[in-house]
């Protein structure tokens, strides 16, 4: 064990501590008044309900994070590594192969970790508060499709990386940058029209009222709409939510059915102006971007210290093959990690109020969204009050009450506005 072995066990432990502590003060953190500006959207019991919700998920996710953490830990210091890279060596394979194997066992011992707590989460948290609609076929069956692409996808990835920094070991960093810069951009494309469908189905939206509300919102905010679709979300699960697809002229909507059968037009257009903001106000192409910079900086990094022993030697190894390396150093970037997500979370729900104000005042009727923000806080039993520190932490969007009360204080200058127009 050499020193940089005990920091980042001492790192481990310490985000262990600290996630957990956000966990504890998240669930202790719920005010036990109902906000007033969710009075006549929940009622005692529903209220009461979110919270113990919230309460068990943090329950849960303690347990996911105490049995990560401590066999990660254990996995270092009692030479799990040294153990999985003899096994990997005795196959004989060429060495992309070899490295492929290690990688993907690494992977596969932590999936089937965590398996039983998946299991936990969905038949049973999921199931006991109504929201699970997957059933034991469907669970398997994602999950086959998953391990499927997971291994495609992770495959390409990783050989273009090992291969180009195994090739060139001065500038194989940015050959490598550039690579995964298509391939993502790819996957951009793919996703949306290979990857999807293959979990659920999508149909186009029957024409009508909500329909030529959608279409309306679009026309008023200049946004080139390609369709819009409906996808069987009530399949798995009894949450809401709606996101974009596609690129270019090929932008469309996709809706859950439980979205539509819980929230009017108005509110739906006002959902969708929100997500025309994030378009419009390039947040879209700076996120991915700053992803495409991210990844460049991480590959740097790791070319600084993909052929320094000590890197190995932290693990138990006494050879350096690049293959170990890489996920070595994937753990080893943990720290600044945390201080990087700090700030892209940060970054994130900034993004969110700027939607927010652009959908305001692209429907200068802001209790719309309000209202929609509401029924999606009580059906999937959001946490209304989440503890600061914890959502600094996870918290890619403000907390509801926040964005509620951002949206309050639109509304007088968009009337003025409205009568000065």
């Amino acid at each position: 064990m050499n020193a940089l072995t005990v920091g980042l066990v001492c790192f481990l432990l310490f985000y262990f501590l600290l996630h957990n502590l956000a966990l504890r003060l998240n669930a202790r953190s719920a005010s036990k008044e109902l906000p007033p500006e969710f009075r006549g959207t929940y009622d005692a019991a529903e209220y009461a309900r979110s919270q113990e919700y919230t309460r068990a998920q943090s329950r849960l996710d303690t347990a996911s994070s105490t049995v990560n953490t401590f066999f990660l830990v254990g996995f270092i210091l009692l030479g799990g590594f040294a153990w999985l890279e003899t096994a990997v060596s005795a196959l004989q394979a060429p060495w992309l192969v070899q490295g492929l194997v290690f990688l993907g066992s690494f992977a596969a011992i932590f999936e089937l970790l965590n398996l039983p707590l998946e299991l936990a989460s969905v038949f049973g948290l999921e199931e006991r508060y109504g929201f699970n609609r997957t059933t034991a076929a469907t669970f398997v069956l994602d999950k086959l499709k998953t391990y499927g692409l997971t291994a495609v996808i992770g495959a390409v990835a990783a050989s273009g990386i090992l291969l180009f920094f195994r090739a060139f070991p001065q500038f194989g960093w940015l050959l490598a940058w550039a690579f995964l810069a298509l391939f993502m951009l790819l996957l951009q494309y793919v996703g949306p029209n290979w990857i999807l469908p293959l979990f659920n189905r999508f149909t186009p939206l029957e024409e009508g009222p909500l329909r030529e509300a959608i279409k309306d919102t679009a026309r008023k905010t200049g946004f080139d709409l390609e369709g819009i679709s409906v996808m069987d979300g009530s399949k798995r699960s009894n949450k809401s939510n709606a996101f974009f697809t596609g690129l270019g002229r090929k932008k469309r909507i996709v809706l859950f059915d439980t979205l539509i059968n819980r929230h009017t037009p108005a509110e739906l257009s006002a959902v969708l102006a929100h997500e025309i903001g994030h378009f419009k106000l390039k947040h879209i192409w700076k996120k991915t971007f700053l992803g495409l910079a991210q990844t460049g900086i991480i590959l740097f990094l790791l070319s600084l210290v993909l052929h320094y022993k000590t890197l190995y030697t932290a693990f138990g190894l006494n050879g350096t093959p690049i293959y170990a390396g890489l996920l070595f150093f994937a753990i080893l970037y943990s720290p600044v990690n945390l201080l990087v997500s700090l700030a892209t979370n940060a970054l994130s729900r900034c993004y969110e109020y700027e939607a927010d104000k652009f959908a305001a005042k692209a429907i200068q009727r802001p209790r719309d969204l309000s209202s929609a923000l509401k029924r999606l806080a009580r059906d999937n039993l959001s946490n209304l009050t989440p503890h600061r520190l914890y959502v600094c932490l996870e918290y890619s969007h403000p907390p509801i009450l926040e964005r509620l009360r951002h949206l309050n204080g639109l509304e007088p200058a968009l009337t003025e506005a409205e009568k000065e127009g």
